[in-house]
């Protein structure tokens, strides 16, 4: 995705970071879907077994199947409803600004902004053995405001990527401030 592609585009804006979520969260959704899948086969496996005489019933035998086929599409909906909501959430950092993009299940999608200047505090998390080896885990970015929070789930180096974050938040606060004493002597001179 282009920064000159999304809304609101400011004019000299960059971007420094495009974020999603580790690789490995895609990893877990097909490892689910796949025991997901063998639980069918599992029982036709033990009711085989067990009631050999349910496969041959007339009546029986053919609800199972019809059980079975409602199973597998609520498994494939419910996994590539996971694979979407990973997919689409999106975070991009520029010179500027955050711009937090979250899908909220298949048709609800929430985007929102934060300007580098009203920044507060940004805490980087890794808990576990598993991010800790992968390098992957969550920065909270916190405004002044008491509920304002923008959380990047699962990224890759978050400790850099908090890193990052302050630097430019710095940057834009002293670019901020140059403008701000330009104007004032700006106007002391008129």
């Amino acid at each position: 995705m282009r920064l000159d592609k999304l809304p609101n585009a400011k004019p000299g804006e960059k971007t420094i970071l495009f974020l999603r979520r580790h690789w490995l969260v895609p990893l877990r959704i097909l490892a689910v879907l796949v025991l997901l899948l063998l639980v069918p086969i599992a029982a036709y496996f033990l009711i085989q077994a067990e009631l050999p005489w349910v496969l041959d019933h007339a009546i029986i035998t053919p609800l199972l199947a019809l059980l079975a086929s409602m199973y597998y599409l609520a498994v494939w909906v419910y996994s590539f409803s996971e694979y979407i909501d990973y997919y689409l959430d999106i975070w991009i950092v520029t010179n500027e600004r955050i711009i937090n993009i979250e899908q909220l299940g298949l048709f609800a999608r929430v985007a929102s902004e934060l300007n580098l200047t009203a920044i507060q505090d940004v805490t980087s998390d890794v808990r576990g053995i598993v991010q800790t080896f992968l390098d992957y885990g969550t920065v909270h970015v916190q405004t002044a405001a008491e509920t304002t929070r923008f959380v990047f789930k699962q990224v890759e180096k978050p400790e850099l990527i908090k890193r990052q974050i302050v630097q430019l938040a710095d940057a834009a606060r002293s670019k901020q401030r140059e403008a701000a004493a330009e104007a004032a002597a700006k106007e002391a001179k008129n």
